[in-house]
């Protein structure tokens, strides 16, 4: 800068300071310098004319990052809708990151894309104060011996607007400067360009590195300046260089000092300064692709910087920095979620894995069993109305007040051990299914589906025992008449099913069978009355109606026995058919369809997610 004397800040005393006050303040501001000349003959302008607006207060002129139709917004907008729907299903640690590269974008959308930020980090000693001041054209920042030298960010703005950008930095105003007038200054190609001096990467100050990281995060660019001697220190490609290999084409790195260097040794250290670049994962933008700008530089001599000067003024005249940092942050934060949304194989619920489950959960109602004692039932209610009465009544003496008698079982409850073991049944059932569809899914989602399926089991086997019994009473309601109301026809669970419906032949075949009862009866009082003389004699008639009496009422039996086995296993499997189709629609509302909804809400953040990494610039 400018050399400041006593006859442009008034009366001195020798002290370089205005009217000899140490602190170097005018009329109680700060005097540095030019800035201050310049603020002096800012507040005289003001004095003789009209108020204007300032700057500040004037609407910020912002320009679009890239057309229309960029990726940048579609990306920002998937990542946006993705963050959304997983926050019930991821913790805020794992979407901090996303969050964050959401919020950076926005406020830095809010204010001027005329103006490129970029960041010159190093490591103590390497120089980057010194390679500062060269490209301003001005001794801005302090260079010296004492370490460390730079202790907070020094700004320097070739242009006026920039103040936002400074202010989200978290710049002191004390500490913005403008270049030395000069060529520098008004190179047309640098209009726009915010160069910060960072404090030292690796300063034992824990509020310096405190604030690299900080404004590292924020800038479009960043200039790595390193020397001969710690070009390869591990702290600045495992701390910086390696976690930031995606942000290659917003990154240059220098290697300083190569005034030190005797030779053809300063092209050795520059082609393993790349060798350790590429082990980093840092793609190199030589041969015209894209990636880091690396070059060497002698910021002291000079020798170097006015290459570096022009590489900065095409990238800023370019104006795409910041869409491009903007969008290595949208890479790095996918690559970060990419375990949590990308899964191995095809994850989902197929038609096999539903099928195995509805007879699984058949299996645990004992759908299967249930249709067979349907079928029982029917024969057994078939042999009670056209079996003959003697052989009626020996069964109900048989049966009678019996612990263990038919209608004594249809009235008992199932066994504790049995309703154990088809709840163990359902449980086995739910947890098959659940890990069938969480097959191959990231642990989070895998999770979410795995407590779906068992909050929905939750009182499962009671709910199947219910719907089937609603199953089975429309089921016999829709016969027709063919049963008596509100009974049901479907067996609960574990239980005996009711009395079956009989057929429109039933009657018949009672009526059959009474016939030949009463003809048993008829002929055996005919042989009684002859026997003790009261009717005539005459033995053949008498036998032969009772004879028919006594061979056509088991030839009723066996074939109302023959005509009731098709229907009889018709109703049986229909019986099966519908507890199945309850156990069925029971097991898909409380287990798959919550399942299913689960795996739709993955395959929706899966789709935001393929939108951010779709257009990737760093092919991460």
């Amino acid at each position: 800068m400018t050399a400041v004397t006593d006859e442009d800040h008034g009366k001195g005393d020798g002290t370089g300071k205005p009217d000899g006050r140490p602190d170097g303040r005018v009329d109680g501001r700060w005097d540095d310098g030019l800035i201050a000349r310049r603020a002096a003959e800012a507040r005289e302008a003001e004095e003789t004319a009209p108020p204007t607006p300032a700057e500040d207060d004037a609407e910020p002129q912002v320009e679009a990052y890239a057309p229309a139709d960029g990726p940048l917004p579609t990306r920002l907008d998937a990542l946006r809708e993705l963050v959304g729907l997983s926050r019930a299903r991821l913790d805020r640690d794992t979407l901090a990151e996303a969050g964050r590269v959401l919020d950076e974008a926005a406020a830095r959308q809010r204010l001027s894309s005329r103006h490129t930020v970029i960041a010159v980090a190093g490591a103590t000693g390497s120089g980057k104060s010194t390679l500062f001041n060269a490209l301003a054209g001005a001794p801005i920042s302090d260079t010296g011996l004492r370490r460390p030298t730079t202790s907070q960010p020094i700004a320097c703005s070739w242009t006026d607007g920039a103040a936002g950008l400074l202010d989200r930095l978290a710049v002191p105003g004390r500490l913005r400067r403008r270049p030395h007038p000069g060529p520098a200054a008004f190179d047309e190609a640098l209009q726009g360009l915010v160069l910060v001096d960072l404090p030292d990467h690796d300063s034992a100050a824990t509020e310096h590195r405190d604030q690299v990281d900080r404004v590292l995060a924020l800038v479009d660019a960043v200039i790595w300046v390193v020397d001969p001697e710690k070009y390869a220190d591990a702290a600045l490609h495992e701390r910086y260089l390696r976690p930031l290999a995606g942000h290659a084409e917003v990154t240059f790195v220098v290697l300083n000092q190569t005034d030190r260097l005797p030779g053809e040794a300063a092209d050795l250290v520059l082609d393993d300064l790349r060798r350790l670049l590429d082990e980093d994962g840092i793609a190199l933008g030589e041969h015209g692709e894209p990636g880091a700008t690396v070059m060497s530089l002698s910021a002291l001599t000079g020798d170097g910087v006015p290459e570096l000067r022009e590489m900065i003024g095409r990238f800023v005249s370019d104006r795409t920095a910041a869409t491009r940092r903007l969008s290595a942050d949208v890479d790095a934060a996918a690559a970060r979620l990419r375990k949590v949304y990308v899964a191995e194989g095809r994850p989902g619920l197929g038609e096999r894995a539903r099928e195995e489950f509805t007879d699984r959960l058949a299996e645990a109602v004992g759908a299967a069993a249930a249709g067979q004692a349907a079928e029982r039932e029917w024969r057994r209610n078939a042999s009670r109305a056209c079996g003959t009465p003697w052989l009626r009544l020996w069964r109900w003496y048989e049966n009678r007040g019996l612990p263990g008698s038919l209608d004594r079982l249809g009235q008992a409850l199932t066994p504790p051990e049995e309703e154990l073991t088809a709840r163990q049944r359902v449980e086995q059932a739910v947890r098959i299914v659940a890990d069938d569809a969480a097959d191959g899914l990231p642990g989070p989602w895998a999770q979410a589906v795995r407590e779906a399926a068992f909050t929905g089991a939750q009182g499962l086997p009671e709910a199947l025992d219910e719907l089937a019994v609603r199953a089975g009473a429309a089921g016999a309601s829709k016969r027709g008449g063919g049963t008596e109301t509100g009974k049901s026809t479907v067996p609960q669970l574990g239980g005996r099913p009711p009395k079956p419906p009989r057929p429109k032949w039933w009657p018949a075949a009672v009526l059959a069978q009474a016939s030949m009862t009463l003809l048993q009866i008829f002929g055996g009082l005919w042989l009684v009355g002859q026997i003790i003389g009261v009717l005539e004699p005459g033995l053949v008639t008498p036998a032969l109606i009772m004879l028919a009496g006594v061979v056509g009422g088991p030839l009723v039996e066996w074939g109302c026995a023959a005509a009731i086995r098709g229907p009889a296993r018709r109703y049986g499997q229909d019986a099966e058919r519908r507890l199945r189709e309850a156990a069925a629609g029971c097991g898909r509302a409380r287990v798959l369809d919550p399942v299913a909804a689960e795996l739709v809400r993955y395959r929706e953040v899966r789709e935001r997610y393929v939108t951010v990494t779709e257009f990737s610039t760093t092919g991460r």
